[in-house]
């Protein structure tokens, strides 16, 4: 059945004093999560987020991938609202989310905002998700030029979070994976810094540690004036595995920045 292999890596950057952005990582999800920067709290909404995605998909192995990404989106926001009500002084806190979930035959993308998955086949490097930001409209419209977004001041402005104003609508859709594919996620302090052709060649390094470790020092040493974040996967077909992972970025410090891991309860249906 269909599997990740992967590696994670996470760095505050050069510039921030803390870590917004966090994820997690395992044989059957890969999800990054960016604190929209400029916001209240954007810790608490990326680790509420990543936490309560990772923690429906580790409870329910198996179950279709796209409901219960749509499910598990849902129930952050609502979660994001209880943290607001709990402190007011969150109150405007948002995060991208952009998450691949495999239940070992059918896999699910769920997006919103301008973190990326990108996908490296057979030498070919795709683009898997469509940034919700402003230049990007404005490309979509035929405005501005691809070139233009990537230089623009307003490249930043992010029109979908999950946040706890609205519910969420993020882009569901259904993957065409195949054993030897590798996988990108990343923060925009990775997409921003490095462009696809740069991404694309240190992708092919073959340690999935070190192509990780590779993209976020890259993004670095370019200027990312960003948190910094990178998941390297490859898609593989193996037996069953327990669907443990990994929790990076401000995820890892769950007592802070989760804003009530006891409320997450398993549901009905996904």
């Amino acid at each position: 059945m269909l599997q990740f292999r992967f590696a994670a890596e996470s760095d505050t950057g050069r510039v921030r004093d803390n870590n917004e952005d966090a994820g997690f990582a395992g044989p059957y999800l890969l999800c990054v999560a960016d604190g929209v920067g400029g916001a209240a709290a954007g810790e608490v909404a990326s680790a509420t987020t990543s936490y309560v995605v990772s923690a429906r998909a580790l409870a329910h192995p198996g179950r279709d991938p796209l409901r219960l990404l749509a499910a598990a989106t849902e129930e952050a926001h609502q979660q994001l609202v209880l943290g607001v009500d709990a402190d007011p002084g969150r109150l405007g806190m948002a995060t991208t989310l952009t998450a691949i979930l495999t239940d070992g035959v059918r896999t699910a993308l769920a997006h919103v905002g301008d973190s990326r998955a990108y996908l490296l086949r057979d030498g070919g490097f795709t683009q898997l998700s469509h940034d919700h930001t402003m230049v990007q409209a404005m490309v979509d419209a035929g405005r501005i030029t691809p070139a233009e977004a990537a230089t623009s001041p307003h490249r930043n402005v992010v029109l979908q979070a999950v946040d706890a104003l609205s519910s969420p609508t993020p882009d569901l859709l259904w993957l065409d994976l195949r054993p030897g594919d590798r996988l990108l996620l990343c923060s925009d302090g990775v997409s921003d810094v490095l462009h696809e052709a740069a991404l694309a060649t240190i992708l092919t390094v073959p340690s999935l540690r070190l192509a990780a470790t590779n993209l976020v020092q890259a993004a670095l040493d370019g200027g990312s004036r960003d948190n910094v974040t990178a998941i390297v996967a490859d898609v593989v077909d193996e037996p069953a595995v327990i669907g443990t992972g990994s929790v990076f970025g401000a995820a890892v410090d769950m007592r802070r920045n989760v804003v009530d891991p006891t409320a997450v309860r398993p549901l009905r249906s996904a």
